[in-house]
């Protein structure tokens, strides 16, 4: 069989993974012969007074098998170390709907890290998803020629005006 109907016969499913093994469940799969895929984030938190901006996986706790289910070597994914099972209902594993990861894997790099879409406009809902501001909500308000945005936010009961990047915001 060629590479492509393979690929046409393989669907995509979801693993639920244990704390902390993301990496070890990515690797072990592919080690088997699994093709995954698992959308990254980066994100902004404060620890010990500093701000530390990591790679998150965009869903925690699971990823993305694509295997023919009809061959059934699913059961193997169960028994991978970082795996606690493939989400399913019933005694089969449930397919993701179609078109999901393609469009997930459209909007990510080549490292898998999620790609901000350029959609704010004027009086969009924006979260702060790095820097001093993470996870604050606020208001755009202007976005200059240079894509710089500026953003309205309610701090300490008044109205303040941070200009921000567009790849430090996400839409609410």
């Amino acid at each position: 069989m060629t590479q492509n109907v393979v690929d046409k016969e393989m669907s995509w499913f979801l693993a639920q993974l244990k704390p902390n093994s993301a990496q070890i469940a990515k690797r072990n799969l592919e080690r088997q012969g699994f093709k995954t895929f698992l959308p990254l984030e980066e994100t902004t938190q404060q620890r010990s007074g500093r701000f530390v901006t990591a790679r998150r996986p965009l869903f925690p706790g699971y990823i993305f098998v694509a295997f023919n289910a009809v061959q059934g070597c699913w059961r193997a994914i169960n028994s991978t170390q970082g795996i606690t099972r493939l989400v399913s209902f019933g005694r089969a594993p449930a397919p993701v709907p179609g078109g999901l990861v393609d469009g997930l894997k459209a909007r990510c790099d080549c490292m898998g890290k999620l790609v901000a879409a350029s959609v704010l406009a004027t009086g969009d809902a924006v979260t702060f998803t790095k820097g001093p501001f993470s996870d604050f909500v606020g208001e755009v308000e202007k976005i200059d020629a240079d894509r710089r945005v500026w953003v309205l936010m309610d701090l300490m009961g008044a109205q303040t005006r941070v200009k921000a990047e567009e790849a430090q915001l996400r839409a609410v």
